[in-house]
């Protein structure tokens, strides 16, 4: 039996979520009260770019299944493959046909820590802000005015798609395999149990229990009781690895894998023709000149894109057109062979 697809790869928006049947019964979460949806999707909110690459985003059948498995067992999905293979673009793209709102973005180095996905608080602030009331006494510590703790805390992006929304989130986690080696199994816990505590709020939780904390996404403020955030509908989080690292085997287990592979020629085609329409003869000899170089080296699909562009925009002549395919499709990671072994 065939699961029917919440995510279908049309890029057509749609309310296929709320066909979302219950989760297997060790990922059910229970988190409230609930959260009312999360605001408009990036295509809405203006961020053209983004919004762009959600419409015209061109998943295999592979893609489309495991999105749907991670959605299906509430799992996140470890997304990985060469540069400009679309790692990045597939959340923003799940997120507008679903219309789950909008992104959240974490963007991982080899500094990033836990904590920096899950709040951010600046006791520097509010010592200052303290200061300049003036107050003193025990009361003082935990609440006094402009100095409340939840006014020097911001959610990041792993702790705002934890709250308890109704639909859920949509979470990008990008190069996870940059981070440092700790931060896999750090993540094993918070993703396992979808919750976790801010020991500032529930240091103060006994004379202030509900506080109003600002999201990572947007100016607005959720209510946090006794320090504790709990998701309801768990989301959709999207792991992207450029392959430079192993991961532990537990960590591997906690999620679905995708890797996505080089693009075949038709599906080269169909992602131009999305972007920039039919293609003409100049533009089938960029996609073979593109195929050919990326059989030696690495190349992202990107670099074909802008040098269709500009050829389509610029008018140039055959011999200009080959040397800006030269400067604009460069390998990546190494040094290319000659331009002429290429039979260019």
């Amino acid at each position: 039996m065939s699961l029917w697809p919440v995510y279908t790869g049309s890029s057509e928006p749609h309310d296929g979520i709320d066909a979302l049947p219950s989760p297997p019964p060790w990922r059910a979460f229970d988190g409230g009260p609930p959260l009312p949806p999360a605001g408009d999707t990036d295509d809405e909110a203006g961020v053209p770019g983004r919004a762009h690459r959600a419409r015209t985003y061109q998943p295999t059948p592979e893609t489309v299944q495991l999105v749907n498995a991670a959605l299906y067992l509430r799992r996140p999905l470890l997304v990985t493959g060469p540069p400009g293979s679309g790692k990045s673009s597939l959340p923003y793209a799940v997120a507008r046909e679903l219309r789950l709102g909008r992104v959240l973005r974490w963007n991982v180095t080899s500094r990033t820590a836990l904590t920096d996905g899950l709040y951010r608080y600046d006791p520097l602030s509010r010592l200052y802000a303290a200061g300049r009331t003036g107050e003193e006494g025990p009361g003082a510590r935990e609440r006094s005015g402009d100095t409340a703790v939840e006014d020097h805390l911001r959610l990041g992006p792993l702790g705002t798609a934890l709250l308890p929304y109704d639909r859920p989130r949509v979470l990008l986690i990008d190069e996870i395999d940059k981070s440092d080696l700790d931060l896999p199994n750090d993540l094993l816990h918070i993703l396992e149990e979808g919750q976790y505590e801010i020991p500032e709020l529930v240091r103060a939780a006994r004379s202030h229990p509900l506080a109003e904390v600002m999201v990572a996404d947007s100016e607005d403020r959720v209510p946090v009781r006794h320090g504790e955030v709990r998701c309801r509908a768990f989301p959709f989080v999207v792991l992207t690895s450029n392959g430079e690292r192993e991961f532990p085997p537990a960590f591997l287990r906690r999620c679905v894998r995708l890797e996505l592979r080089r693009p075949l020629r038709e599906q080269l085609e169909d992602i131009v023709r999305a972007h920039l329409g039919e293609l003409d003869e100049r533009d089938h000899a960029l996609v073979d000149t593109f195929l050919r170089r990326g059989s030696a080296g690495e190349l992202a699909t990107d670099q074909l894109l802008n040098a269709i562009y500009l050829t389509r925009t610029s008018g140039l002549e055959t011999a200009s057109r080959e040397e800006l395919a030269k400067a604009l499709m460069p390998y990546l990671g190494r040094a290319p062979e000659t331009w002429e072994t290429d039979g260019v």
